[in-house]
């Protein structure tokens, strides 16, 4: 879990996600420039970041590589709520582990949150978010 793979950049397209400076970003939108007189078209990406929010963007040839997430959605219920973390137990595993609530959970879910119910969750570079309710 937390892996990464790498993708051609001319493979990218919005909805999907990029590692950008070592955060995992879902894409948002992609330009590519025609080539230059002695260059390859290039394209310009940019994206959200998962657990911040912050807009990043890079620019790249088509032909390069880039690193992807690989992320890892999973079910979990609620076990306690702090002030400041989300204890949850994974429904398959049963392993159990605490989320920050701030970055670990996104924003419209945070104030729905309570003991006993199940959410999903999502796991990528060794971080965890919660990112929304599911429905019994």
């Amino acid at each position: 879990m937390g892996d990464k793979t790498k993708v051609q950049v001319s493979k990218l397209k919005p909805g999907r996600y990029i590692i950008i400076d070592g955060e995992p970003c879902r894409i948002v939108n992609v330009t590519v420039s025609s080539p230059g007189k002695h260059g390859s078209a290039k394209a310009r990406i940019e994206a959200v970041g998962i657990f911040d929010g912050k807009v990043r963007s890079i620019v790249k040839p088509t032909s390069a590589e880039v690193d992807v997430p690989i992320i890892d959605k999973r079910v979990g219920q609620i076990i306690a709520i702090t002030p400041d973390t989300v204890q949850l137990m994974d429904m398959e595993t049963y392993e159990t582990f605490d989320v920050p609530i701030e970055g670990g959970v996104e924003e419209e879910v945070k104030g729905q949150l309570t003991e006993g119910i199940t959410v999903e969750y999502w796991e990528t570079l060794g971080r965890i978010q919660i990112k929304k309710i599911r429905g019994e």
